[in-house]
């Protein structure tokens, strides 16, 4: 099938169409530093944004490291992945990668003891991209990778159309935080979310797709 945008094909060639093994993870830092590269000449700043800011809200961004506020601990009963005793699984990284059933596969991944060490998603940029990048390619079912949605390799399955998941960048939001924001009509946090996505596209210089909200979709699972 084909990519749901133009962005599709932008995504870097160290990402499409290989397996992520022991090579991928040890390029990382390699990697990393690209991002770093990227993320300067995009202009973005390291504030936040707001309605009136130069060059527009979505000009600003990269704002932090770790979940702001008081997040509780993201800790449930998982006998695969318990809990270590006084950690906090709130979201960390580029991603904010939370829960500990998302840190313990992540660690296993990439080869660190998160759930005993979450702090290091925050605290070691390696690894931070490192967990970002493994959330991003790998299905968690029922859930597809967001990676091959945004590539068009995602087939919605008769259960998906009938919770109006179709390709689109609104299914990639619903695989991140749909039980927060999807079916729930516009807020402003998806809108938002859609103008970043939106900025990123203009500066890549591709068209951003269809269904862009999930505004309407069930999350998966339900």
């Amino acid at each position: 099938a084909p990519p749901i945008a133009g962005i599709g094909p932008s995504v870097t060639g160290e990402l499409t169409g290989r397996s992520v093994g022991r090579t991928f993870w040890e390029e990382m830092p390699a990697i990393v530093d690209t991002i770093t590269r990227m993320k300067r000449s995009s202009g973005d700043k390291d504030e936040g944004g707001w309605a009136t800011a130069p060059d527009g809200p979505y000009s600003w961004g990269y704002c932090f490291k770790q979940e702001q506020g008081s997040p509780p601990n993201y800790c449930v009963a998982n006998q695969q992945w318990p809990c270590a005793p006084g950690k906090n699984y709130f979201g960390r990284g580029p991603i904010q990668i939370s829960y500990n059933y998302n840190y313990g596969p992540a660690g296993r991944a990439i080869g660190r003891d998160l759930l005993n060490n979450p702090d290091l998603v925050a605290n070691d940029a390696v690894v931070s991209f490192k967990t970002a990048l493994w959330f991003w390619m790998t299905p968690q079912q029922p859930k597809p990778s967001a990676h091959d949605v945004i590539t068009g390799r995602w087939t919605p399955s008769a259960a998906d159309l009938a919770a109006r998941r179709v390709p689109g960048f609104g299914v990639i939001t619903n695989i991140i935080n749909g039980g927060i924001e999807c079916n729930k009509g516009s807020n402003a946090q998806m809108q938002s979310r859609i103008g970043f996505y939106r900025r990123y596209c203009q500066i890549l210089g591709v068209d951003p797709g269809n269904n862009l909200d999930c505004a309407n979709q069930r999350p998966f699972g339900q």
